[in-house]
């Protein structure tokens, strides 16, 4: 047993597992503006802001939380006007309604703009904001609030040490480099129990979010059209049904700019959802003690990092489906698995979802999110009875390690030209 991986295990999960509000890639760029704001002195006036490929597309169509609006400019002005900086990603945690129509206002007055940059960077935001005299410029690069420069009127007041940027964008792989599932699993079985308590806020949050779509205000309604079909028996109840419903819920909430935070996994709030409400669903219906479940989130959560951990952080790969095979480890466990049928689950999700695309985050995604948690309980269950995707098959390995290289390359590979070609579709439409 690896005990010398755990301490660097659980200050992982707590630096990929935070609470986010709002869909992370434009409450990135609401960030920048925030802190570009808090160095000047007027009211913005002038906000201009360039984003990389990846993050214009992850922006483009996703509701900015109490706006009632989609898309990055409305998530610049409404951070520029009232974010508050030291939330990070909660930054438009106490906007008003009036900061909205403000927003508003600067968008109907052309006061903001938002390009495609040129940069390698994944993840890249660069905000300038001006108030008519000064102007303050902030970069943030390669993580959701990793803020790697600042200046106010072109003179630099913060540049941060490029070696701690390469480092920290690196971590995740640095970490698990002398890693492997099977770690992570006797991990979240055997660490003190006080150690990983902190993972249920993930359940807290994102199950509160989760009853908030199921209102049935939000988005696509995926929750809520499971729940309205169970209620006229076109649907049954039961494991399955209420993964799905619970699950989409908390994502059509999320995606449409529900006043609620997430709690987030490797950077998107989907993944977070897709990691836990499964695993919670489970718990729940095996009345599962509240230790049993904090092992089974920690395995889960961990797991999702694990796997994202060996590709980019955005690509042209769903992450909502790596989440869920975070989940299913969890979920098999709960179900009385070990960890060969955790394996075994994992590789036959593979076998299965790979190479859903992401084009971007808006209410679709819960969708996607929906779908990936249905093969995570399919496979759960097949895993169980002793079936699986065979190493024989496609890009599936026979151990589990090797099933998860071989996706993250196509993730990292061939996919990096199906993401030019989403983007240039969502672009030209």
């Amino acid at each position: 047993m690896n005990k010398h991986l755990w301490t660097g295990f659980i200050e992982t999960v707590k630096k990929e597992v935070v609470p986010a509000l709002g869909c992370t890639e434009p409450v990135s760029v609401a960030l920048a503006a925030a802190i570009a704001t808090r160095n000047l002195k007027g009211k913005p006036n002038r906000i201009d802001a360039f984003v990389s490929p990846n993050l214009m597309k992850n922006g483009m169509g996703v509701g900015v939380p109490g706006t009632g609006m989609v898309g990055l400019p409305i998530a610049a002005a409404v951070g520029a006007l009232a974010g508050e900086p030291e939330a990070e990603l909660e930054v438009l945690k106490n906007i008003t309604e009036a900061d909205v129509e403000q927003a508003k206002l600067m968008l109907e007055q052309h006061q903001v703009c938002v390009g495609v940059a040129k940069v390698t960077n994944i993840l890249f935001a660069k905000v300038t904001v001006s108030d008519g005299t000064d102007e303050a410029t902030v970069i943030i690069a390669d993580g959701h609030t990793q803020v790697v420069s600042i200046e106010v009127n072109g003179k630099a007041i913060f540049i941060a040490d490029p070696q701690p940027v390469a480092s920290n964008s690196d971590q995740p792989k640095n970490i698990f480099s002398e890693a492997t599932a099977h770690d992570i699993y006797e991990f979240a079985l055997n660490v003190p129990i006080e150690d990983i308590q902190f993972i249920v806020e993930s359940l807290e949050l994102n199950d509160a979010l989760s009853r908030e779509g199921l209102t049935g205000k939000y988005g696509l309604q995926i929750g809520a059209t499971f729940q309205r079909n169970v209620d006229r028996g076109l649907l049954s109840g039961g494991l399955l049904t209420d993964v799905l419903r619970r699950t989409s819920a908390a994502s059509d909430a999320r995606m449409d700019g529900a006043m609620k935070p997430a709690m987030s996994n490797s950077g998107s709030g989907n993944q977070g959802i897709a990691a836990t409400m499964p695993v919670v669903v489970v718990a729940e219906h095996l009345k599962a003690d509240a230790d049993t479940t904090a092992r089974a989130l920690m395995m889960s959560h961990l797991m999702a990092i694990y796997i994202k951990s060996y590709q980019n952080k955005l690509s042209a790969l769903c992450g909502a489906t790596t989440a869920s095979m975070g989940a299913v480890a969890g979920m098999t466990w709960l179900l009385g698995g070990r960890f060969e049928q955790i394996s075994a689950a994992i590789c036959s999700m593979i076998g299965d979802i790979t190479g859903i695309i992401c084009d971007g985050a808006k209410t679709s995604c819960a969708m996607k999110v929906s779908s990936s948690a249905s093969a995570a309980v399919k496979a759960a269950l097949m895993a169980l009875d002793g079936i699986r995707v065979t190493g024989s098959e496609g890009i599936v390995a026979d151990d589990v390690d090797t099933s998860i290289r071989n996706m993250s390359a196509l993730a990292n590979g061939a996919m990096t030209q199906t993401d030019v070609q989403i983007l240039d579709i969502m672009v030209h439409k």
